[in-house]
């Protein structure tokens, strides 16, 4: 399923990502790399090109054809993109549930957009989508994005330690959930 992009905030549009997205995304990672550096896997310089890019997003579009991730980027216009929202692992059945991922360009962080992006995400998760709860985990330092889920009615749920491999180490993590409805999975 394809969701038509939305503005959700600063004229910034969450739409769904395409491969022609290429380019602009490896820019938006090296412009952003050391921003993302504390909550990113290292080793990452060939995913940083749009060659990486392209076989990333190829990878992902098939993935979302066959329902198992929502990936859609923040386009800010000529700016160009400035972030990311993903739905990964969607599972149906009587789980219903799927795994947040996202950041915001170190340029538009703290005004709002996160929080506004997440909180899409969310909504459309919910109604477009079906799904009953969806999951997220923050290095349990990165206290900005704690706010924009908490922001967002996610509340904290557990502690994994050594979750993910994460800047050179196994990091803790706050592992967090939002409850979308209750209705019996479709």
């Amino acid at each position: 399923m394809i969701i038509e992009p939305r503005t959700v905030a600063h004229g910034v549009a969450l739409r769904p990502v395409a491969l022609a997205d290429a380019a602009a995304l490896a820019a938006a990672y090296e412009t952003n790399r050391d921003h993302l550096r504390p909550w990113e896997p290292r080793g990452r310089d060939a995913f940083r090109t749009p060659e990486g890019q392209a076989a990333r997003l190829a990878e992902l579009l098939e993935l979302r054809d066959a329902g198992r991730v929502m990936p859609w980027v923040l386009d800010a216009g000529d700016e160009g993109i400035v972030g990311i929202v993903n739905l990964n692992n969607v599972v149906r059945g009587a789980f219903h549930s799927a795994q947040l991922g996202y950041w915001v360009a170190a340029a538009r962080a703290g005004r709002g957009l996160g929080t506004a992006a997440v909180e899409a995400a969310c909504q459309l998760a919910g109604q477009e989508l079906g799904l009953h709860r969806i999951e997220a985990g923050t290095v349990t330092s990165n206290t900005p994005s704690q706010r924009v889920l908490e922001k967002c009615g996610f509340e904290r749920i557990g502690t994994a330690p050594r979750y993910l491999h994460i800047d050179g180490a196994w990091r803790d993590h706050y592992l967090f959930q939002r409850i979308l409805n209750d209705r019996a999975p479709r």
